[in-house]
């Protein structure tokens, strides 16, 4: 997915006068905090404000497409929701703000919770270049989510990436903090590893417990079937910009973000049939998909002669939702 010009031309602003060469030595910096197992909130911390736009550099675009997808299957499941105000907990350079807002129109109160004065710099200057969003609009928390912060509704909560960086003993707490300043809906976004699907499915079943509804992935709320070594997971492609490429010394003008989530609501969404939860294999004259459904784990084959299904699931993409009876064990 392409991201959005205004955001983009923000960022490059701020780049400027700011040679490549630097920002390739700030954006590996930056990576090889990442790459260096689960990073810690002081791991992350951003030294500079020049480290907060190689930040925005390295992962906004990828942070920002895996928050709009898990805000597109949210909605799937509750069309008719209506969100006029966010939370953004643990926010960075407010990229929430940036995905949520041609999702959400009638989105009028954002307050960002962010701890590193650098990128609450950084986020301040490109709401101000991009003029989408105005001083009244936007409310900027300095602040340690680890620290909590003072509970009132908001429409709807999303912490991402976030869960990884605080120590196991105060995840719980956390997500306790968020549920109770959840109105509306909550989401949660981890990297797509084991570890980050631990994290989600910790979430899960701690807000089961309080009676919370899953929106999404899951297409039901019993036990995830899911386990041993494998993880839920998914993936978008990004678009790489010249200068992305140039600073990660990429070739391939894409990159591909994989990411757990969970949505979780105060009420239940809309009923489907299941979700497929890996690529779909297209071969000739079928098409085989993993499904996750009420009734578990699903692979299952449609055939060509099954003209109408065959067309269906032609349609199909990792992620997508599924209504009909495509559940036929191979």
């Amino acid at each position: 997915m392409e991201f959005p010009s205004q955001l983009h031309a923000a960022i490059e602003e701020q780049l400027s006068g700011l040679p490549v060469k630097k920002l390739a030595v700030l954006t590996e910096k930056i990576s090889g905090r990442y790459r260096s197992g689960e990073p810690s909130r002081e791991k992350v911390c951003m030294d500079s404000y020049q480290d907060a736009l190689a930040y925005a550099v390295f992962r906004m675009p990828a942070t920002y497409a895996a928050i709009y997808f898990s805000i597109e299957q949210a909605m799937e499941r509750l069309p008719d929701l209506e969100i006029k105000t966010l939370l953004d907990a643990g926010a960075g350079p407010g990229t929430a703000m940036w995905a949520a807002s041609p999702l959400w129109p009638a989105l009028d109160h954002i307050t960002l919770i962010e701890r590193d004065q650098n990128m609450i710099e950084l986020g301040r200057k490109l709401c101000a270049r991009s003029g989408m969003f105005s001083k009244e609009q936007v409310n900027w928390i300095k602040a340690d989510i680890r620290d909590g912060w003072e509970i009132k509704p908001y429409d709807a909560v999303i912490a991402a990436y976030v869960l990884n960086e605080l120590p196991q003993e105060s995840r719980a707490a956390f997500v306790e903090r968020l549920w109770e300043s959840t109105a509306q809906l909550l989401i949660i976004i981890e990297p797509g590893t084991p570890a980050g699907f631990l994290n989600i499915k910790q979430v899960r079943e701690q807000l089961l417990d309080q009676g919370a509804s899953i929106v999404a992935p899951c297409p039901h709320e019993k036990p995830c079937p899911i386990q041993d070594n494998d993880w839920c997971h998914f993936s978008r492609r990004v678009a790489r910009s010249g200068l992305h490429r140039q600073v990660k010394g990429a070739e391939l003008s894409y990159e591909d973000e994989k990411f757990s989530f969970l949505c979780l609501s105060r009420t239940k969404g809309m009923d489907v049939d299941g979700r497929v939860i890996r690529h779909p294999q297209i071969r000739k004259g079928h098409i085989y998909l993993n499904l996750c459904t009420p009734d578990g784990l699903v692979n299952t084959v449609v055939r060509r002669r099954d003209k109408e299904m065959f067309r269906k699931a032609r349609e199909l993409k990792w992620g997508s939702i599924i209504n009909g009876n495509f559940v036929r064990n191979k």
